[in-house]
């Protein structure tokens, strides 16, 4: 039986955790659309004559080091682990032109968005090293050994 005062820390902890794994997936719900820029442009895709008539590619802009609604935290892990798709300016520039149609792309490319901002601020796990048992590293060294009689007995004999 539990008793009041652990019940209550096993509560505390229990929402925290949830809180912290709501906060990741509630960057969607920031309002982070308000300092989207979008740009349209001819799409290499499929579309036969109408890719070279039609603007289709979407192309999204965002402002990380400028943004309002991301923490300092958050700004400086995207920036670290979103460097390739983010320029000189600190906007982070993503397209997207698998359909024919911009609406379509639109989609596409503000999923490609948010999917990639999930990657990047997810909480990466600490790694626990694990101790190899003395019967494992003499193994090795025994290994280690044998490799390198078996070189050695391999080079000439000295002249001296």
């Amino acid at each position: 039986m539990l008793r009041k005062d652990t019940a209550i820390v096993l509560l505390v902890v229990i929402r925290f955790s949830l809180l912290k794994s709501l906060f990741i997936t509630t960057i969607r719900y920031r309002g982070l659309e308000r300092e989207f820029r979008f740009a349209a442009t001819r799409s290499s895709g499929p579309g036969g004559q109408n890719v070279n008539k039609v603007n289709t590619k979407a192309e999204l802009r965002f402002p990380v080091v400028d943004s309002a609604l991301l923490t300092e935290d958050e700004k400086d892990k995207i920036l670290l682990k979103l460097a390739n798709r983010i320029n000189d300016e600190g906007v982070l520039v993503l397209s997207s032109g698998e359909s024919r149609s911009q609406l379509k792309n639109k989609e596409l490319v503000v999923k490609k968005f948010y999917r990639l901002l999930d990657i990047a601020l997810k909480e990466q796990k600490h790694r626990i090293p694990i101790r190899l048992p003395a019967s494992l590293r003499r193994k090795r060294l025994e290994e280690k050994r044998r490799r390198a009689e078996k070189k050695n007995l391999r080079k000439p004999p000295n002249q001296e």
